[in-house]
């Protein structure tokens, strides 16, 4: 009777284990992004999103020829972005003016990701979030 314990519990945990194995998951910074690379961009916030896990700016980059591309730039947890100095107040709106350098997509797409400086425009407001690619 004590060893079907013994099973019975070891089984349950094991259970429980593997269940919790996806919260350890994270998606590969170098599986998506050239941290090789970065781009320099200027463009005016369409939307943003202060979420968790990573916060996002969405911008219109007017390129050389005159043509309005949409960016999405995924940037750092609120926790983090917290720890740079920034806020709900001054991360943003739709209307702002920002300069962003950030790390480009490797397909190509107009993702950016883990902006190394933002700055705001209209305030003059510049959030350094990280120096260079350390992740």
């Amino acid at each position: 009777m004590k060893n079907f314990k013994v099973v019975k519990f070891t089984v349950v945990a094991l259970g429980l284990l593997v269940l919790g194995l996806p919260v350890f998951a994270h998606h590969s910074f170098a599986a998506e992004f050239d941290g090789t690379r970065v781009l320099h961009l200027e463009g005016v916030i369409t939307e943003v999103d202060w979420v968790n896990p990573h916060s996002w700016w969405h911008v219109d980059v007017t390129n050389s020829k005159g043509v309005v591309e949409h960016w999405n730039i995924q940037s750092d947890s609120p926790i983090q972005l917290r720890r740079a100095g920034m806020n709900r107040v001054n991360f943003g709106k739709p209307g702002d003016k920002v300069k962003i350098i950030a790390y480009p997509a490797k397909d190509g797409t107009r993702d950016l990701a883990i902006i190394q400086t933002i700055t705001f425009e209209d305030s003059g407001l510049t959030f350094k979030l990280l120096d260079d690619f350390t992740r």
